[in-house]
């Protein structure tokens, strides 16, 4: 660490938000186990959606303040590396522990901040805490080739190592749970790591690494907030980063990779969606309909994998409508801060609602109908109303684009087969559901399907044993389960010469 790295003791993070109206406080990075000021002096605002009032400042950092960050991760990286799997796996089931302890502070800073009811952010922090216990786990009972003998006289064997610094770039949308799904394997694979938060959503990020500077070595997790253009950037093109992993939008990703191609490190990308919904006439139309209220407006569809593009049998369409938007219109919408029966917040930015309202806009200009919804209520915060567009023209954008926001759309198809091609014409593959009573029908789509998850009869239903990624533009790489401890390892390749002469002694 340079000399001008001075550490502050941090107050616990809610302690600093702003009530209404009041001064806003400014966060620090988090950098070799304490709080840091860093090097820059400028900040940004952060909002609460509900209410658009700003809550704390955050700093935006500098490259100087990724090059301190990095220099923690490298000191701290032999150390961690060199700890057995089960020495790991014990500091990860400490953290989980600390993490559960905290869980409810933890859900209130995710629900200001990113504007989750209360239940769902409950959710996001029980699957952080599961997602961290699990890689505990994979992470003693890893799966490879055993030592064999594919040359006369020599053995082989292969190693799984962790590769190094490893820099991770998390969305607003899911602050918490997503950090957790790079930490996790990250630091079970001997990793250390530098964590870009969003600038809009640093809350819960922060806090975390705080609760944990008792349990983890000093270094092996920092944090750096900041924009994607400085903090990013810098992240990607810094020589001591091995690997850098975004959870983001296509163009986040397209950056990341182009500023990581100059030194080819490796990148790993969990990107957009837009997933399709195949309903065909023998589905469960009730469930159907539960099953979009669900994956279509939760989180204020502000989802990757969000089931946002319905595609139906037109025999039935008019009946799955009739179910439908009543199931929509019954749908909570509120301050999360209201109570615990509020089931859809806001979105996260004042950008962000004017560009899903400019998307619906722009849909009904185009000849579609709004069925229910359609536009952003009257009062504070950045609401959008839960919206089905109907009646939509032939590759309208709004079926082709990923929209982030609680607005589903609804096409029609006649055959099987045009509803593949409709469902694989996205230029997106991350995931899709079938809906359908056809055993044989449920069986056979999902490899049909251009898609890295493909549910049958739900949708956005996750499992931390089984990975999450995408084809296509949506990414590569895999979040969750044991092929996340891959994507953040290397593979070496170990071959041992035991030949020996004919009276038992080694060769020359």
């Amino acid at each position: 660490m340079t000399e001008a790295h001075t550490q502050i003791p941090v107050a616990p993070l809610g302690e600093a938000l702003a009530p209404a109206g009041g001064e806003t406080a400014v966060l620090t990075h988090f950098v070799n186990g304490a709080g840091w000021k860093g090097t820059g002096t400028e900040t940004q605002l952060v909002f609460n959606p509900a209410t658009g009032q700003p809550i704390a400042q955050a700093l935006r950092g500098t490259a100087a303040d990724v090059d301190e960050a990095v220099a923690a991760a490298k000191a701290a990286f032999p150390g961690w590396r060199q700890r057995t799997p089960k020495d790991r796996a014990d500091v990860l089931l400490k953290a989980a522990a600390v993490l559960e302890a905290n869980a409810e502070e933890l859900a209130h800073l995710e629900s200001v901040n990113a504007g989750k009811p209360m239940p769902l952010a409950r959710e996001d922090v029980d699957g952080t805490i599961d997602t961290l216990r699990f890689m505990a786990g994979a992470v003693r009972a890893p799966l490879s080739l055993s030592a064999g003998e594919y040359v006369a006289d020599r053995t082989s064997m292969i190693v799984r190592e962790p590769v190094g610094v490893v820099a991770a770039i998390t969305p607003w949308n899911y602050p918490l749970l997503t950090a957790a799904w790079k930490i996790g394997p990250i630091l079970a694979a001997g990793n250390t790591c530098v964590l870009k938060p969003s600038e809009q959503t640093p809350l819960t990020a922060l806090r975390m690494a705080e609760l944990l500077a008792g349990v983890l070595p000093a270094g092996v997790l920092n944090v750096v907030t900041g924009a994607g253009s400085v903090v990013g950037e810098a992240l990607a093109t810094h020589p001591d980063v091995a690997l850098v992993s975004v959870t983001g939008s296509v163009r986040s990703g397209q950056a990341v990779a182009g500023a990581a191609a100059t030194s080819l490190k490796r990148v790993h990308l969990e990107l957009g969606g837009k997933a399709p919904v195949m309903v065909f006439a023998d589905a469960d139309l009730d469930a159907v309909a539960e099953g979009i209220r669900f994956a279509g407006f939760g989180n204020s569809g502000q989802d990757c994998g969000a089931g946002c593009r319905i595609l139906v049998e037109e025999s039935v369409r008019d009946e799955l409508l009739e179910r439908l938007v009543p199931t929509v219109e019954s749908l909570v919408v509120g301050d999360p801060a209201a109570g615990d029966h509020i089931e859809m917040g806001p979105l996260v930015s004042k950008t962000h609602r004017d560009s899903v309202v400019g998307f619906i806009d722009r849909a009904l200009a185009a000849g579609a109908r709004a069925a229910t919804g359609g536009k952003a209520p009257e009062g504070d915060g950045y609401f959008v109303l839960p919206t089905v567009l109907v009646d939509i023209p032939d590759g309208a954008e709004c079926t082709r684009e990923e929209i982030f926001g609680p607005v589903v759309t609804v096409e029609t198809f006649t055959d099987e087969d045009g509803a593949v091609e409709a469902a694989n014409s996205t230029a997106y593959g991350l995931a899709a559901s079938v809906w359908t009573e056809n055993a044989r029908r449920a069986a056979d789509l999902p490899g049909r399907l251009d898609f890295g998850t493909v549910w049958v009869n739900d949708h956005l239903a996750f499992a931390t044993e089984m990975p999450w990624g995408g084809f296509k533009s949506s990414g590569y790489g895999r979040d969750l389960s044991a092929y996340a401890l891959d994507d953040y390892s290397r593979t070496k390749h170990v071959m041992f010469n035991r030949a020996r002469g004919a009276d038992g002694t080694e060769r020359s």
